[in-house]
């Protein structure tokens, strides 16, 4: 998992490198201190079940075979009873996965190998995903233009990597470079673009394109022709940015329903974008999602 040692040592001797026994003073540091540094697995055991102590071994020998890419870690719910109560254990042996403080992941019972290979291959950082949290932290600590070198540079080296992808295109935005933004996320695959991070990104930069670059007189052009759908959504990404949603909603609603082949039905896609934006329960949303449902109905 790391060069770094862990936050506490147990107060027993250690089963291996990557594996701690658990105390009620350690408990904190050793699980949620460890677990903002990478995942940490806690085994919720006591030494009456069965299952718990077949499962024990198979879980040190998981920990040697990944070589420390997480900590595992011995909570006897005998003397970790307050603990285990406070995590919602209700049986054992259950396994907890730990990452960033939280629980992401839960495994009951004594479950094959398979399950917890599964489990660590969707949570377990590879170094590019290191290089990718060094990067956004370079970005956290004000440096934003570094950061977005250092994710250019890792999306040259792995196009594929959509988490890449999403993460430079919004701090190509923040930084004030839309179009770039707007390109980057335009070059992905038609199934990448649907992707539920992307989409909405997606939609959310080609309404600032419009606004920016649409046609100056997008009024007169269209009353001179309703069917301008370029003039249409230029007015509607404006009104958007007037914090006037409701006229907004009402132009991309048109085009959904006039031109549903325009720009790869971009009036649907920007409406669905900003019911994310403004939550499920706002009134928009729940007027205009019902009035875009019935174009299928």
């Amino acid at each position: 998992m790391r060069e770094e040692n862990p936050v506490e040592l147990p107060m027993r001797e250690t089963l291996s490198p990557w594996v701690f026994d658990a105390s009620p003073d350690n408990f904190e540091s050793l699980v949620q201190g460890n677990s903002m540094k990478g995942l940490v697995l806690v085994h919720f055991w006591t030494p009456k079940a069965g299952p718990c102590m077949l499962l024990m071994p198979r879980l040190v020998r998981l920990a040697a075979a990944y070589g420390g890419r997480f900590l595992l870690v011995m909570a006897d719910t005998d003397v970790l009873s307050r603990q285990a109560r406070s995590l919602g254990v209700t049986s054992v042996p259950t396994v907890k996965f730990f990452l960033h403080g939280q629980v992401v992941h839960t495994v009951h019972g004594a479950e094959p190998d398979g399950t917890f290979h599964e489990a660590l291959q969707r949570y377990l950082a590879t170094p590019r995903d290191g290089a990718r949290m060094a990067a956004l932290a370079l970005h956290q600590q004000g440096d934003t233009a570094a950061a977005i070198e250092q994710l250019a540079c890792i999306a040259v080296e792995h196009p594929g990597d959509l988490a890449v992808s999403t993460d430079l295109a919004k701090l190509l935005t923040l930084a004030g470079r839309p179009e770039e933004a707007l390109s980057l996320l335009a070059a992905l695959s038609a199934e990448a673009r649907q992707g539920p991070d992307i989409a909405p990104l997606l939609a959310h930069l080609e309404l600032i394109d419009a606004a920016r670059n649409g046609p100056s007189d997008a009024d007169a052009r269209l009353r001179d022709d309703p069917a301008d759908h370029d003039a249409r959504l230029a007015l509607a990404a404006r009104a958007l940015f007037d914090d006037a949603t409701a006229q907004a909603m009402e132009h991309l609603l048109i085009l959904a329903r006039t031109a549903p082949d325009y720009r790869g039905d971009l009036g649907r896609r920007a409406m669905l974008a900003l019911f994310g934006m403004l939550g499920s329960e706002h009134p928009l949303t729940r007027q205009y999602r019902g009035a875009l449902a019935s174009l299928h109905a």
